[in-house]
């Protein structure tokens, strides 16, 4: 008699002792194993063309190629494959842009052993998993006004400390359009000045500093 399948899984974590303390915990459970690690996006792309495994947990913040980018490009070309993002930022729109590409399931690092391999196997049958504090975050998100392109481009140059006049230079526009979408940043963010929409911007993921 044939022994199952196990769920074969690649890890993607620029932390090295984070991605042996996963791969542990993956491999001691019988029904997994872990194929591959990679350390960022692009060493992803690569170990998932080599081995193709049945679940990707990807990490969001890395070096050289971040998460998102990463699970685009690979979603692109293997339609069908099945990734987790596995971080331990719980900004709403990291939330928001890690699903709409194309990962099927979100969780926070500080999940427990038992969460994480239930996830890997919810995803692994073809179904989605998003933890009760991640989907709160996600409703949230939805809730809430959207920025434009442009007002987001404007309040990634405030993170920087570019005054109205910069910015309207960086962006070639003019300063009372600056001022205009400044305006309108601190309304949907519901603040009253710049260095608390940067604040604000960087909890949810709208910027990093």
């Amino acid at each position: 008699m044939s022994q199952p399948t196990k769920i074969r899984v690649l890890i993607v974590d620029d932390h090295s002792l984070v991605a042996e303390g996963l791969a542990n915990i993956i491999n001691y459970d019988p029904e997994m194993t872990v194929v591959a690690q990679a350390e960022d996006g692009q060493q992803a792309i690569y170990r998932y063309r080599e081995h193709q495994p049945d679940v990707t947990l990807m990490d969001l913040r890395m070096p050289r190629m971040g998460g998102v980018e990463a699970i685009t490009a690979i979603c692109t070309e293997f339609k069908s494959a099945r990734i987790i993002v596995l971080t331990t930022y719980d900004g709403d729109e990291d939330i928001y842009r890690g699903l709409r590409v194309g990962a099927q399931g979100y969780l926070l690092k500080d999940a427990k052993p038992n969460e994480l391999l239930n996830a890997i196997r919810i995803i692994h049958s073809g179904q989605h998993y998003v933890s009760p504090t991640v989907a709160r975050k996600l409703v949230e998100r939805m809730n809430n006004p959207v920025l434009s392109e442009r007002e987001l481009e404007v309040l990634r140059l405030m993170a920087q400390g570019l005054s109205n006049q910069d910015i309207g230079t960086a962006l070639n526009i003019g300063e009372s359009t600056v001022k205009s979408h400044v305006t309108r940043i601190l309304s949907k963010l519901g603040v009253n000045d710049r260095t608390q929409a940067v604040i604000v911007a960087v909890k949810r993921g709208f910027v990093s500093l």
